[in-house]
């Protein structure tokens, strides 16, 4: 333990959504909190362009100004922002412990965990470079953009199921691009999928390539048992193979379920451990939008708060 520790009524660890709206509600009700925006400053939005289901923005937004426009609101109302990352916790004691990249302790009353989640990609060089040219890991956020073209999803589970199903609604044609035989699918969606008639299954199917320069203008395919390729017409390409929570360094500490999403009490924020709360989608696998990450920012400010009052904090 340091001799010198620097002292936090509430600490914030991530800067989207969630953890501005946290610092936002925090810095309002007197917590004075402290910010870290970790690597990922703006979080997953900060990568993304068009933002057009966000309420409060008639004419749609690019993520990194709408970012920018939560950072600006958030220190309108005195939170702190600090441009590090935290590297380790202790939450053995009721005075939580955290060390920042610089080596810095920090002994904080309340922890707001925003630290979101980052999709799993295929690891190609189109899918990256055409990133929001038509590459998406988000069909509800940009398939709109797409209604009326042919367009394809990569992934065997419940999450694709639900990414083509919603996409079959706004494209003549989704083609599901599955590595193996079978789907992961629970059986439902697997029912779904099989009955929806614009949606072509491409069975043990592998990407070798999306195709174009500044857009996508098809994808080419391989079977991985013919080893027979072809190239579908499709102008949208949408990467669903899961997400990876960022909540390494809770492990240990936080309950959590096998793919690392950090567990919270009812329909709380309250983790296992008294004074941390998590908001935002590294507690969300399932809903996983700017709006709702907000929205458990705002949750988890208001839990805090409540939990420093009865603590005597502030």
């Amino acid at each position: 333990m340091s001799a010198n520790p620097e002292k936090i009524n509430c600490v914030i660890i991530g800067s989207g959504p969630a953890g501005y709206t946290a610092a936002i509600y925090a810095a309002r009700a007197g917590m004075k909190p402290v910010l870290f925006t970790g690597k990922d400053i703006g979080g997953q939005l900060i990568t993304t362009t068009d933002v057009e289901n966000y309420p409060g923005y008639p004419d749609g937004i690019m993520g990194p100004s709408m970012m920018e426009d939560f950072r600006k609101q958030a220190e309108r109302f005195g939170t702190e922002i600090r441009y590090e990352h935290i590297v380790k916790v202790d939450f053995t004691g009721p005075i939580h412990q955290l060390w920042t990249e610089s080596d810095q302790e920090i002994h904080a009353h309340a922890v707001i965990i925003s630290t979101g989640a980052n999709a799993k990609w295929l690891g190609l060089e189109s899918e990256q470079r055409l990133a929001n040219k038509g590459v998406s890991a988000c069909a509800v956020c940009d398939g709109y953009f797409f209604r009326g073209k042919e367009m394809a999803v990569v992934g065997g589970g419940d999450t694709a199921a639900e990414e083509a199903l919603y996409l079959s609604k706004l494209a003549p044609k989704v083609h599901l691009l599955v590595r193996r035989d079978v789907l992961r699918a629970s059986k439902i969606m697997q029912e779904r999928v099989l009955k929806t008639t614009n949606i072509e299954v491409h069975w043990n199917t592998e990407t070798v390539e999306i195709l174009g320069e500044d857009e996508v203008k098809g994808v080419k395919v391989r079977n991985n048992q013919t080893n027979e390729e072809q190239i579908l017409p499709v102008e949208a390409f949408f990467v669903a193979i899961g997400h990876q929570p960022n909540t390494d360094i809770f492990k240990g500490w936080l309950d959590m379920d096998a793919s690392g999403y950090l567990i919270t009490k009812g329909k709380t924020t309250h983790t296992n451990i008294e004074g941390v709360f998590a908001s935002g989608d590294a507690q969300d696998n399932v809903y996983r939008q700017a709006v709702t990450a907000a929205g458990t920012g705002c949750m988890a400010a208001l839990d805090a708060e409540r939990y420093l009052a009865e603590k005597e904090v502030v």
